[in-house]
C-alpha cells in the first residue's frame, strides 16, 4: 500500500503542482487512495519531496534532486545489502562505493551515525540493531523496485 501511495504522489506531484498537503490528500482521494495529513506528511519526508518554486513562480512540492540522485546512485551501484548488529554493511559496483556513500549521507537518514566506504563496499553505523533492519529494509525494497 505504502509504495503505491508513494508512486501516486510522485505521479500527481510530476502531472498537477501542488501546493498544500490537502490537495494532496483530495487527489489521492481520487485515485481511491485514503490518506491522513500525519501519514502523508511521513510520505513527503521518505521520498525527500521540497516544496520550491517551479518556472512560473508557484511554490509547489518537487522531488527533492538529492534524494533523486540517491536513488538513482543507489540503483547502479548497490549489489547486495546486509546488517549485523547496528552496522549495515553495502557491497557495490568497484569503484561505486564513495560516490554512493555521499549521496547516502546527503540524504541525512534517520538513526545514521556516520559512514565508511571503500573502493567496493559501504559500512553504516547506526545507533540500534532495530535501526539496522529498518534501514536495511528499505535498501533491499529499493534493490528489489531496481531489478522488477
Amino acid at each position: 500500500m505504502k509504495n503505491r501511495r508513494h508512486e501516486a504522489i510522485l505521479e500527481i506531484i510530476s502531472e498537477v503542482p501542488v501546493v498544500t498537503q490537502d490537495q494532496l490528500i483530495k487527489l489521492l482521494a481520487e485515485r481511491g487512495i485514503k490518506s491522513t495529513q500525519a501519514t502523508l506528511s511521513r510520505d513527503i519526508q521518505q521520498l525527500s519531496l521540497i516544496k520550491a518554486r517551479d518556472e512560473s513562480g508557484t511554490s509547489r512540492y518537487m522531488p527533492n534532486a538529492a534524494g533523486v540522485a540517491e536513488k538513482s546512485i543507489f540503483a547502479e551501484a548497490v549489489l547486495s545489502v546486509d546488517h549485523a548488529m547496528n552496522t549495515i554493511v553495502l557491497k557495490c559496483r568497484a569503484g561505486m562505493a564513495q560516490g554512493t556513500c555521499a549521496a547516502i549521507d546527503a540524504v541525512d537518514y534517520d538513526g545514521v551515525v556516520g559512514t565508511i566506504a571503500g573502493d567496493d563496499t559501504i559500512f553504516i553505523l547506526v545507533r540500534t540493531e532495530a535501526d539496522a533492519k529498518k534501514l536495511s529494509k528499505r535498501f533491499r525494497s529499493e534493490l528489489i523496485q531496481k531489478n522488477i
